[in-house]
């Protein structure tokens, strides 16, 4: 990775930052850091950070406030470091902005996949260099990231609430084969069921009628069987 991409680490505890920066310097990536939320939004705002690794429970201003505000002005990839795994935190997380998370103690290897993954999104779907909003894909289809409208062949294409939350969901981990059981969890916000799995491919059918030029051999978001789901 080249050390033009500038990782910021947000962390209260200084023994926290300074094995997130061995780590992410042994990578060749460039470090900063910010000791609360309150530096991080200042920090956030100078606009030459590539990502952010934010811790959650902080004083004062937490990560996810932190992020509230950094959402004002800056689409940036966030990950939230986390010493709990309840769903409560995981939404809220999720809610506030953050683009993924991952729990405390973690892998050094676990760590550097979901940044590696989060710098890849960013930099080829919504990239600070591409000042387009606009995203081109098959069958015709255009996505307004900014608006979060999605058009065919010039004509908006009406989306009921549950699709198009599918749909922005696996945008955003385009490339990633997604669980249906977490697709259920992450859009619906509940605790996914045996019968769960219905109600994600009822609304994946109706996602494929619309957008698909085929929707019996879709170019867009293709199943994975027995795993899920994966936006090409």
């Amino acid at each position: 990775m080249s050390e033009a991409t500038n990782i910021l680490i947000v962390d209260d505890e200084a023994d926290i930052r300074k094995i997130l920066r061995l780590l992410l310097q042994k990578k060749g990536y460039s470090v900063c850091e910010a000791v609360n939320g309150a530096e991080a939004i200042e920090r956030a705002r100078e606009g030459d950070i590539d990502l952010i690794v934010m811790d959650i429970m902080m004083p004062k201003v937490s990560g996810v406030q932190a992020t509230v505000a950094i959402r004002e002005f800056s689409n940036v990839p966030i990950l939230f470091l986390t010493a709990k795994s309840l769903d409560s935190d995981k939404e809220r997380a999720y809610l506030g902005g953050g683009d993924d998370y991952i729990v405390k103690p973690f892998s050094s290897t676990e760590l550097m996949l979901k940044i590696a993954s989060l710098l890849r999104r960013y930099t080829v779907y919504r990239g600070k260099e591409s000042e387009k909003s606009v995203l081109s894909l098959p069958c015709s289809v255009e996505v307004d990231l900014e608006s979060r409208t999605v058009r065919r062949a010039g004509e908006e294409v009406a989306l009921r609430d549950k699709e198009s939350e599918i749909f922005f969901y696996l945008l955003s981990k385009r490339g990633e084969t997604i669980e249906t059981d977490r697709i259920y969890e992450e859009v619906w916000g509940e605790k996914a069921m045996p019968s769960s799995a219905n109600n994600v491919m009822v609304n994946m059918l109706n996602l494929r009628k619309k957008l698909e030029d085929n929707p019996s051999n879709p170019k867009l978001i293709k199943t994975v069987w027995g795993k899920g789901y994966r936006f090409d």
